[in-house]
């Protein structure tokens, strides 16, 4: 007994052109949707290790003038001693290597600091210069309460 198979009798049917072609489109928008929310939940948390190395370099600033008396020049003399022979305890951050910002540019010390502070650690953002808005706005280790 010999059975004829058709086409039709097969118990499954390809797809079509079109319908890969929509199924493409309605998976692309999803990851479109998804992926704004991704990069803005990215840029957010740059901006939070930002702020968050600021504060820990504030306080390395904060424990070379304990040991020195002053305030250092430079970040670099956080690492490095400025010729201050025995006062100088440091290096005063992990591993003796001044962290970079999340956009990989070096932490300013501003003197005087913002807001009558004797001085400020700051990040210029994404931009790396000063001044701008959203992800090129300056940050500061010490932010404004929300």
């Amino acid at each position: 007994m010999q059975k004829n198979l058709h086409i039709k009798d097969l118990s499954f049917r390809a797809m079509s052109l079109i319908e890969v072609m929509v199924v493409l489109l309605i998976i692309g928008m999803i990851m479109g949707l998804v992926g704004v929310g991704v990069v803005a939940q990215l840029n957010k948390a740059k901006v939070k290790t930002a702020q968050t190395q600021a504060k820990s370099l504030r306080n390395a600033v904060k424990m070379y003038q304990l040991d020195v008396s002053k305030i250092p020049g430079s970040m670099q003399d956080l690492v490095t001693n400025p010729g201050l022979g025995n006062k100088w305890k440091g290096p005063y951050v992990e591993d003796g290597i001044l962290p970079k910002d999340p956009w990989g540019n070096d932490y300013v010390l501003e003197t005087p600091g913002r807001r009558g502070t004797e001085f400020s650690v700051m990040s210029y953002g994404a931009n790396g210069s000063p001044g701008g808005s959203d992800l090129d706005a300056d940050i500061y280790d010490l932010e404004e309460e929300e």
